[in-house]
């Protein structure tokens, strides 16, 4: 379980209404990982959710700190030869 299912003391609920093909996936899915049904979705909510909203969380930086990343963000791209040669290489689904 994650973190925060774990942190507090459980006083909501989410319903949720699926398919029968739908239910017995997750059952399996849950038994697979030896977990409860609503241990599993809550667990997986919860990392899709982390992951949906990864590029939306704050930071806070000092003056020196901002001046340092902007520098960083308006500094040319470094070159990266290995990088580029593996890019022009041909893949093997070619």
């Amino acid at each position: 379980m994650t973190a925060i299912a774990k942190s507090k003391p459980k006083a909501e609920r989410i319903d949720l209404r699926v398919s029968i093909t739908a239910k017995a996936l997750l059952q399996r899915a849950a038994a697979a990982r030896q977990k409860s049904v609503s241990e599993f979705v809550l667990d997986s909510a919860q990392t899709a959710a982390f992951e949906a909203l990864a590029d939306r969380r704050e930071f806070r930086l000092d003056k020196k700190q901002w001046a340092a990343f902007l520098e960083a963000l308006d500094s040319p791209p470094k070159k990266k030869p290995r990088l580029e040669k593996l890019l022009k290489t041909p893949s093997v689904f070619e």
